[in-house]
């Protein structure tokens, strides 16, 4: 085997499948990436049997002459050495024992290689009615979500993110169980049987670093342990995590003591400022207080001091509240809404808060008072 490819070409495909391997493996060829050029292109792809990723370039980003064939070689180092070579054509040659030559016209490597046959069968078939969002849509899905689940891996079931399906209504849902944040999507097609997996928030994360910023459709197939994506010239294989998500459709309230509406920028500012005078140790915790029309927001330490500030505010009602919480918490809530208000509403200083755009019911953050008063 043996072709030759422009630098930029084959390091935008390095920059995808690098993601599939992990360097922890006991293996070595998951650490590796498997080259197959067949007559229609080169075919790259990489597992840690967590996920797998596969990426095509068409024969035309090749130049020609090629001869086709297969190897696997580890993705470390041929990813660090196309990297940093030269852009200029590069050339890649198999040779007998096992190895690869990588050469441009003043540098050559030798590279090793692994027995490509004992690379795993990456089973990306397809299913026969899959869901079809938009990059954009899932990007926005996994922002507004991800940063709400758990890193505990105590609790494997809540460090991923539930998608549940309902003919077509797609809902994604994610916690640590101190905060949630559940997007509600409607879906141009109706699916038949009910869906409700999780899937590990880490996958989706890499998955939306993978979206370039072109609109483009994504197909997404549903299995009974693993979730595929598809798009443009890249397919991805995610693992599902077993188990049963939390019910957190009774933590949500729809009617509330109090409902404060407040400038989005003002209320992030304010508690930017206010948060200098908390501490991780602590929770971040901060105390709000509302006397009819004005927020008084304040915290200590006390071996450094104290600060307090005021913020005139809309109601509903004329409830008063006293409250505490993770600054932390409300400020990553508050980024991932796009709006110029926001609102907060209260059941009490022991119940979950709820934080949204007062003009879209489709995105909820909730997080978890602490009880300080």
């Amino acid at each position: 085997m043996n072709f030759k490819i422009k630098k930029e070409n084959l390091m935008k495909h390095l920059n995808f499948v690098i993601k599939g391997i992990s360097n922890k493996n006991i293996r070595p060829i998951l650490n590796c990436i498997k080259f197959e050029l067949k007559p229609e292109g080169l075919y790259l792809s990489s597992t840690d049997n967590d996920i797998a990723i596969r990426t095509f370039i068409t024969n035309k980003e090749i130049e020609e002459d090629y001869n086709c064939g297969k190897f696997a070689v580890s993705g470390k180092y041929i990813y660090d050495i196309i990297r940093k070579l030269p852009n200029e054509i590069i050339t890649i040659e198999e040779v007998m024992d096992s190895k690869i030559y990588i050469s441009t016209t003043n540098i050559s490597f030798s590279l090793n290689c692994n027995n490509v046959e004992e690379f795993p069968n990456l089973e990306l078939e397809e299913s026969k009615t899959p869901i079809i969002l938009s990059n954009k849509v899932l990007k926005n899905i996994f922002n507004q979500t991800a940063f709400a689940a758990s890193t505990q891996e105590s609790r494997p079931a809540i460090t991923g993110i539930n998608f549940k399906i309902n003919k077509n209504i797609l809902e994604c849902t994610a916690t640590d169980s101190y905060r949630l944040a559940k997007k509600i999507i409607n879906l141009n097609q109706n699916i038949e049987d009910d869906v409700n997996i999780i899937i590990p928030t880490k996958n989706l994360i890499e998955l939306s670093r993978m979206f370039n910023d072109e609109e483009e459709m994504v197909e997404i197939h549903i299995f009974n342990n693993k979730i595929i994506f598809k798009f443009g010239t890249i397919i991805m294989l995610s693992r599902l995590i077993n188990g049963n998500y939390p019910d957190v459709s009774k933590l949500i309230p729809t009617e509330f003591l109090l409902k404060i509406t407040v400038s989005t920028s003002e209320f992030y500012a304010l508690l930017d400022r206010v948060s200098l005078f908390s501490t991780e140790e602590e929770k971040n915790t901060i105390k709000l207080e509302c006397n009819d029309n004005m927020m008084v927001v304040s915290s200590n330490i006390p071996e450094i001091g104290n600060v307090v500030e005021k913020l005139e505010i809309e109601k509903n009602n004329q409830e008063n509240i006293k409250i505490a919480f993770s600054s932390k918490y409300m400020m990553d809530a508050i980024k991932v809404l796009d709006c110029e208000k926001i609102e907060l509403a209260f059941n009490g200083e022991i119940k979950p808060i709820i934080i949204k755009n007062p003009e879209d019911e489709n995105l909820i953050q909730l997080i978890v008072p602490i009880k300080t008063y």
